[in-house]
């Protein structure tokens, strides 16, 4: 997973088809800043910027979808720029589900793996334009789910963002 991020491959990555909720963009920056601080947040969106994608952590709205492969450039920007490790990625997806209301609400509701595995389709689609989160397997007894995200092919950064966020969520 060396590759490097440029204007090019930035690019290619914005004309992915798809969309994220801004939250993911929120929790990225604010993981760079919690860890690296605020310079390490001024870095990466000066970077950003360079590349044709200028974010602004003041300017992300948590609610308003923004496109999926901007997610996938910033976690690139990340690695390249702070030389993150995997199991730092899914520390950050780790850190996006502490944060995270939609969960924590949710959670705190309907706690029970029985209702989390009916509502999981619908959790993903408030923050995914794509991709089909399912549960394939259940055991209430063993409190052991497993989930399948078909239809969503993204970088392999993105995948240990995610697993770090899946996994804590079913911890939670």
């Amino acid at each position: 997973m060396s590759e490097l991020i440029n204007r090019e491959i930035a690019k290619k990555w914005l004309s992915f088809p798809g969309q994220v909720r801004g939250v993911a963009l929120i929790n990225h920056q604010d993981f760079v800043v919690k860890n690296v601080g605020e310079e390490g947040l001024e870095k990466l969106e000066t970077f950003l910027s360079q590349i044709g994608c200028p974010v602004s952590h003041k300017g992300l709205n948590s609610f308003r979808f923004y496109p999926v492969g901007l997610e996938v450039v910033e976690l690139l920007a990340i690695k390249q720029l702070f030389k993150f490790d995997d199991e730092q990625f899914e520390s950050i997806g780790i850190f996006g589900s502490k944060f995270s209301l939609v969960m924590k609400t949710f959670l705190k509701y309907f706690g029970s793996l029985r209702i989390l595995s009916e509502q999981v389709p619908k959790i993903w689609r408030k923050y995914y334009t794509i991709g089909d989160l399912r549960v394939a397997d259940l055991d209430e007894r063993t409190r052991r789910i497993v989930l399948t995200l078909d239809n969503f092919y993204l970088h392999p950064l993105h995948c240990r963002h995610l697993k770090g966020y899946l996994s804590n969520v079913v911890k939670m």
